[in-house]
Order: structure tokens, then C-alpha cells, then sequence
């Protein structure tokens, strides 16, 4: 049996008469090969260093002592649109929307966590954005807003930090309609959530407590059942009536 050590070169010389006839078309195929890696490489080095100086720009941005020539929540989205695509762009979006949110410019802030969400609805940041859209309904009393936004990112961002802080804003949202059983039951799940500790969850377990109570007080008690009394029997036999004479 014919052992396989020469295979490649039998290989070789099968295909030899159809690289010569068709050498012209192979240098025009390996030639552009080349030309498409160096291109891929090109820009791959390209976005490297794109990466990098938005980074750095973003650093010394966050860095920056404030100024009241500068506006914060401006500076980081024009730093955005400088460096498009970019890990650091994301990140200046959503910190310019906290920025106007820490403003107290909730409406503008909503719009710019709207924005983030619209190009990235499943990133990496996009429960913090979801976090952010729902606080600012809730800042401005747009409950039904805010619920929807806090419960995404309860449901779909469980094991994210952010999950804790929506929880807490579900029991507010649910405690200003009245709803103590499940404004204590949301309370109840971020002190879960938050089970390594941490300021806001033991105030959502104090929470949960002062709703407990609260509701105990004002269940209604249960009465005993009301029993009617028995007739009385006499101790003694009537005294009979003399017969007439």
C-alpha cells in the first residue's frame, strides 16, 4: 500500500498545468489578498489609536478642574461626536447625560439617555443608561415612565450594579401609589440584591421593615366570634300549682 509522505507533492503536480494556464488570474487574486489585509491592518491600527486618544481626551476631561466657562454636560458630548465609534465616545455620551441630570436638567437628560439607548441598546452600558432614563422620569413625576424603565432593568439586568438602584426606585414608585405590599416586596428584593452590604440596600431593608409594620397596624384585627348565650335551666323544679277544691 502506497504510503501518504508524498501526497502533497502528487498534489503538486496534478494542479501544476492549471497554475500555469491560470497564472495571470492567481497574481490578480494574491494581489488583492494583500492589498485587503493591509488595509484591515491599517485601520485596525487606525481605530487602536483612535481608541487611545479618546481615552486620553476623556480623562483630562474628567479630570478637569470645573470652570464655569465650561460647561461639563457640552464638553463631553462634542467629545463624543470628535471620536464616533469609540469605547471612550459611549462613555463621554453617558456621562454627559448624567451630568445634565446632576443639573437637574431631567427633560434634556432623558433625551440624552434616550439617544445612548438608541445606538446602543444592549451594550455594556446599557442598563446604566436605562438606570439614568428612568430616573429622570421619575425626577419628573413621569411614574409610569420611570416603572417601565426601572423594570427593564430589573428584569433584564439582574446581576447588573444597577439592578439594586432600580429596585429602590420600583418601591418608591410603588409606595407614592399607595401599593405597601409591593413597595415593601421591591424594598424586600434590593436588600437582596444588594446582600454584600452597602448604604442603600440596609436603607431599602429599613425600609421594608417600616412597611411591614405599617401594614401589620393597620390590618384589620380579627374579632372573636360572638356566642349566643344558652337558655337557662332553673336549678330547681317550678313549685306546682295547688289543684283547685
Amino acid at each position: 500500500m502506497q504510503t501518504t509522505q508524498d501526497a502533497p507533492a502528487e498534489i503538486l503536480f496534478k494542479l501544476w498545468p492549471w497554475l500555469e494556464a491560470n497564472k495571470t488570474k492567481i497574481i490578480v487574486v494574491a494581489s488583492a489578498i494583500i492589498v485587503v489585509v493591509g488595509i484591515y491592518y491599517f485601520m485596525a491600527s487606525q481605530r487602536e489609536e483612535n481608541e487611545i486618544a479618546a481615552g486620553s481626551a476623556l480623562s483630562q476631561l474628567l479630570m478637569m478642574a470645573p470652570s464655569p466657562n465650561v460647561n461639563p454636560a457640552d464638553a463631553l458630548a462634542k467629545l463624543a461626536e470628535k471620536y464616533p465609534g469609540t469605547a471612550a465616545a459611549q462613555r463621554a455620551q453617558l456621562a454627559s447625560a448624567a451630568s445634565m441630570f446632576g443639573a437637574s436638567k431631567y427633560p434634556e437628560a432623558a433625551a440624552a439617555f434616550q439617544k445612548f439607548l438608541d445606538s446602543n441598546p444592549s451594550g455594556v452600558l446599557a442598563a446604566t443608561a436605562l438606570l439614568g432614563l428612568g430616573a429622570s422620569m421619575e425626577a419628573q413625576n413621569k411614574l409610569d415612565a420611570a416603572q417601565v424603565a426601572y423594570q427593564r432593568v430589573a428584569a433584564t439586568y439582574s446581576g447588573n450594579p444597577s439592578a439594586l438602584p432600580a429596585l429602590c426606585g420600583l418601591g418608591r414608585i410603588a409606595e407614592a401609589q399607595g401599593k405597601l405590599k409591593e413597595a415593601m416586596d421591591r424594598y424586600e428584593a434590593a436588600a437582596r440584591a444588594g446582600s454584600a452590604g452597602g448604604s442603600m440596600a440596609n436603607e431599602a431593608n429599613i425600609r421594608a421593615a417600616e412597611l411591614r409594620a405599617k401594614i401589620a397596624a393597620t390590618a384589620p384585627t380579627a374579632t372573636a366570634p360572638v356566642v349566643k348565650p344558652a337558655i337557662a335551666i332553673p336549678a330547681t323544679a317550678p313549685a306546682t300549682v295547688p289543684a283547685a277544691k
